[in-house]
């Protein structure tokens, strides 16, 4: 296995890490199987959605933040409820089908890490099966 760290930014957003999953394949010679990438983090989540319009992640990111509070009643007393319920949306993992060493996505398609309680260093594991 092999960790990954993203540098995240703001409380809540979305980071493109398609390219440090790419320079992940190439860098351990990764050719034809399967990546799971996984997120050790209740407060994030990763999805595959667009990638070319950055529109799309910040309405993503938008939508979430009207519907789902910071402020609500929540009872969890961390502060950061609404944050485990929009990780709980997206999800903890993704499996990427990898040939000829390189990660297969569609035209328009990247690899977003959610992160609804940030800004910190995140961590992403790396988990390679080859065919």
């Amino acid at each position: 296995m092999e960790k990954l760290f993203v540098p995240t930014h703001t409380r809540e957003g979305m980071l493109d890490v398609t390219a440090a999953l790419h320079t992940a394949v190439e860098r351990n010679g990764w050719n034809d199987g399967v990546l799971t990438v996984f997120c050790p983090h209740t407060t994030c989540g990763l999805t595959i959605n667009e990638g070319y319009d950055p529109d799309v992640p910040y309405d993503l990111t938008a939508f979430l933040h009207e519907r789902i509070p910071q402020d609500w009643k929540f009872r969890h007393g961390e502060g950061n409820s609404d944050a485990h319920l929009k990780a709980s949306l997206f999800g903890s993992s993704v499996q990427l089908i990898v040939e000829e060493g390189r990660i297969q996505l569609g035209t328009w398609q990247a690899v977003w890490l959610f992160d609804g309680d940030g800004p910190r260093t995140r961590q992403l594991w790396l988990k390679w099966i080859g065919a």
